[in-house]
């Protein structure tokens, strides 16, 4: 039970509704047996002709002996009549537990309903929780699709599979256990017989739902690569169309669905077994019974077991085989979320390579430097940066040129902590950047992405993401200096327009522009501008690049270059090598050298 532990974690809030379903299930299955149990009681009443005999029970545990004792003196009580009111009492008394019976079954719902919906709302949570908190590398060998479907498949699948399941595996080993002490005390010989039967019949259903797990981890294996391929098409609709890729991608697609249908095929074809399966092994358990418990009846070897407690018994024992068909399913049912349980603990026990260090002290305000000192980062062993030092003092621009690959990008995300260093040490004031809380480092940073991240909400939402304080005014103003203000304005609702899903409701420019505007609006000391103008065409470049170089004025900038004509003025310009800095210097320095970076200049045909 070691897989489960952590949905069980989660029942410790709810321990009184937990109380209470025990309580309201526990007398609903009391009821249930008082409702079968006077069905013996009822068959004598109207098949009996003799004159029922007050027999005193020699205990009150000798149960049948004392309902029957009980009924005759209520019988001999009513005189001539005796017979027919204890037929409506029998009657009555069906009525009344039937009802009470399903009175509590219905209590036992309600009080569980919250418990089983709550427990997946917190695993939802917390796993959403998590995939904030992982380092941005955790997601470079994750399929976007193969984590949508932990969140989505795999949580129904424990939805269904596994919380769906727990009354039946709380209520029915109840009703069991109930009906198995009932049966023990009318016969305990012939429960012996039962006794031995059970456990061969669960190992049986045992044996054959083992596979179930195996298969289900497939199975969510597979439709996540299905939502990988549906992400694909959707995000590079455009391209496939162009390059009529159509058949590939139907292809591929086909391919995967119909491995799914398969592996799905062959698990549903295996729960499905686990009923019909259950029911039949409790028919064959019963037909013992009746055969040797009939045997012992009718020789008057029985025990002190009588034919209407011997059909007490029996009828007793079909209330078994319902909840150990229940149970079966129930079983089979684990096995399939076990796997789901698997694939997401998978992702709640990766390690948080980034840590928070929600009590370190925060940093207030950036005063002097950035420092990178024998900086090294590694990736799955492979080096990207190598013995790196570097110094951003406050108010200085520092620009970064290599080749694609050199580790541009790797040695920003460092600042913000998107990763960490594996080797030397960033300081930030001459203090360890990992001794600050991240929080607090993070909100000294704004941050202009080469490709536009924007939300499926409205342009003043987007514009003021992470500073919900911001007011109309300061979001217009942002926009302005931006240059999205005007754009802005000509549409049908203004700011409060909705810009779709990642912003495709808007160009390229203009969702550029609005992430250049978030930038604007949070105010940092320190900015990171990955090419922040490749989206732009030549008109909102040079407003949006004059606004830009008004922003960094007074701060301290690390810009990722890729069009070496934005960072001719930058106060240093890096140039990264197979992840080493293998020149650095002014821009007209460095065209001095006739090295590495006059030969990207000249490339570009820069003058």
């Amino acid at each position: 039970m070691k897989k489960y532990s952590r949905l069980f974690s989660y029942l410790r809030f709810h321990t009184t509704h937990i109380i209470l379903y025990f309580v309201f299930s526990i007398l609903s299955i009391v009821f249930s047996l008082v409702s079968f149990g006077a069905l013996p009681f009822f068959l004598k009443m109207i098949f009996i002709k003799d004159k029922i005999e007050v027999v005193k029970p020699d205990s009150v545990f000798d149960l049948i002996k004392y309902i029957n004792y009980e009924l005759a003196l209520f019988i001999q009580s009513k005189g001539p009549d005796g017979p027919v009111l204890a037929l409506g009492l029998i009657c009555l008394i069906v009525i009344v537990s039937v009802f009470l019976k399903n009175l509590f079954f219905y209590l036992s719902f309600y009080v569980l309903s919250p418990i089983k919906n709550s427990v997946v709302m917190r695993l939802r949570m917390e796993l959403y929780n998590k995939l904030l908190q992982l380092p941005i590398g955790f997601f470079t060998d994750q399929r976007k699709g193969d984590v949508m479907s932990r969140m989505t498949n795999d949580i129904g699948e424990i939805e269904t599979s596994v919380v769906g399941t727990l009354e039946g595996l709380i209520k029915d080993p109840l009703n069991l256990l109930v009906i198995l002490i009932v049966l023990v005390v009318i016969s305990p010989r012939l429960s012996l017989l039962l006794f031995v039967f059970l456990p061969i019949t669960a190992f049986i259903i045992g044996r054959l739902s083992r596979s179930l797990k195996k298969q289900s981890n497939i199975s969510a294996t597979k439709l996540g690569e299905v939502l990988s391929v549906l992400d694909e098409t959707l995000g590079g609709l455009r391209v496939i169309k162009a390059f009529n890729a159509e058949t590939l991608l139907r292809n591929r697609f086909m391919k995967t669905n119909n491995e799914l249908f398969h592996i799905r095929n062959k698990m549903q074809i295996r729960r499905d077994l686990a009923s019909p399966l259950s029911e039949f092994l409790g028919v064959v358990v019963l037909a013992g019974i009746l055969w040797f418990g009939g045997k012992l009846v009718l020789g008057g070897n029985a025990g002190g077991l009588n034919a209407e407690g011997f059909i007490m018994y029996i009828v007793l024992f079909t209330q078994v085989i319902n909840p150990a068909k229940s149970l079966s399913t129930s079983f089979y049912n684990m096995q399939r979320g076990t796997a789901a349980i698997a694939r997401i603990e998978e992702i709640l026990q990766a390690p948080v390579k980034v840590d928070e260090n929600e009590n370190g002290p925060a940093i207030e305000s950036f005063k002097h430097s950035i420092e990178f000192r024998n900086v090294s980062f590694f990736y799955e062993d492979k080096p990207i940066l190598k013995n790196i030092n570097l110094i951003v003092e406050k108010g200085k621009t520092i620009a970064l040129v290599g080749s694609s690959g050199a580790g541009k990008s790797t040695l920003a995300d460092l600042v913000p902590r998107f990763h960490d260093v594996t080797g030397g040490e960033l300081l930030i004031d001459g203090i360890n950047i990992k001794d600050y809380s991240l929080h607090s480092v993070r909100s000294l940073m704004g941050i202009v992405t080469q490709e536009p991240i924007l939300f499926n909400d409205t342009i003043a939402k987007n514009i003021a993401l992470g500073m919900e304080e911001a007011t109309q005014e300061q979001i217009m103003q942002a926009a302005k200096i931006a240059n999205a203000h005007e754009y802005i304005s000509r549409k049908e609702h203004g700011y409060e327009t909705n810009i779709g899903d990642r912003g495709n409701k808007l160009s390229g420019g203009e969702r550029q522009r609005l992430t250049i505007a978030r930038a604007v609006l949070k105010n940092p000391p320190i900015l990171i501008l990955d090419e922040a103008t490749s989206s732009l065409d030549t008109e909102s470049e040079r407003l949006v690049q004059d606004a830009i170089n008004n922003m960094m004025q007074n701060r301290t900038s690390i810009v990722i270059a890729h069009r070496l004509s934005t960072i001719r003025h930058a106060d240093e310009i890096i140039v990264l090598q197979k992840g080493e800095i293998a020149e650095r210097g002014h821009h007209e320095g460095l065209m001095e050298k006739n090295g590495i970076y006059r030969r990207l200049v000249e490339m570009q045909e820069v003058k």
